[in-house]
């Protein structure tokens, strides 16, 4: 049996004082009036709402004129009455209007090829950059830290005469200061437009580079979209403990950098990165074997896609 939300305490026989329009929080506000308009939209009174999510009518009155602070669990139960999801209800911007929801409608639940083909022939439509299958003399490396990024970055663009672009130090360089204190005085928010402006000059003066890039330029969807467009990526990959060895070999002397939970952490992040690295066009494990071999590896498997001479 689903246990309703309580309603607070009020005096026996005076009526529960409303907050006034100013003192409603923005959100619940705009919650609420969602919920309405989704109401409307599927045509259905809040009496029939209240019944299909299992809530009270006076509590889902209160969720639409932005004066109940409901759970989660409510919310996924209105959600689920209203037949859409929670995303739609809390005001996802892929649920801002009707183009965006039908273009949703199309591309739910189709796999991970196909959904590539889609973000190709949006990016081709709206000339954001050719499709991540051609070769671009732009060869963009993207791993983690320790993958060998800058070691075998610098490798390649000597053997093709390109220049070589380390992208953190292209940050530093627009920032002033260093990657940590960016993130230490100007937040994430900040070291990320950062990254996407290092980025869109790198990709303007140089029509021929090997970049590096940092580890998790994947993270920022608009940036990484960006990269596919304009480069030919590389996925270095390797193991948590050859990550781990390497960083601490640059001088990452912070403290539990050798600990357990450090390693987990790591382990984490590889893992919920790998979805995104694996868009690269282009894969190579870096601890499979020592460092010449698989500079070779890159350098035979990068001409081929090029199309350049061994």
């Amino acid at each position: 049996m689903t246990t309703h939300p309580t309603m607070p305490e009020q005096t026996a026989g005076t009526e529960p004082s409303a907050p006034t329009p100013s003192e409603k929080n923005p959100f619940l506000v705009s919650l609420g009036e969602r919920a309405r308009a989704l109401r409307a939209r599927r045509g259905m009174t809040r009496k029939a709402v209240a019944a299909a999510a299992d809530v009270s009518e006076r509590h889902l009155a209160n969720l639409e004129y932005g004066e109940g602070n409901a759970s989660i669990l409510v919310l996924l139960q209105v959600a689920g009455a209203l037949q859409c999801s929670l995303t739609e209800l809390i005001g996802d911007v892929t649920t801002s209007s009707p183009e965006w929801l039908l273009i949703r409608e199309l591309l739910e639940q189709r796999d991970e090829a196909t959904l590539r083909k889609a973000r190709i022939a949006i990016g081709e439509a709206l000339g954001t950059g050719g499709s991540d299958l051609v070769a671009n003399t732009r060869v963009a490396l993207i791993g983690l830290r320790g993958a060998g990024k800058s070691t075998l970055g610098q490798m390649l663009a000597e053997d093709l005469g390109y220049p070589f672009v380390e992208l953190s130090r292209e940050i530093e360089k627009f920032a002033g200061c260093s990657i940590s204190e960016i993130q230490a005085l100007y937040g994430m928010n900040a070291y990320r437009r950062y990254e996407r402006r290092a980025l869109e000059e790198a990709i303007q003066i140089y029509p021929e580079a090997v970049i590096a890039t940092p580890g998790g330029l994947v993270s920022d969807p608009a940036t990484f979209n960006q990269l596919l467009s304009h480069c030919t990526t590389v996925w270095l990959q390797a193991d948590a403990e050859d990550h781990m060895k390497r960083v601490s070999a640059q001088g990452d002397l912070r403290p539990m950098a050798a600990s357990r939970e450090a390693m987990e952490d790591l382990k984490s992040i590889l893992s919920g990165r790998a979805a995104f690295y694996s868009k690269a066009q282009l894969r190579l494990d870096t601890s499979a074997q020592p460092l010449e071999p698989t500079f070779q590896a890159l350098r035979a498997m990068v001409r081929n896609l090029l199309n350049l001479s061994a």
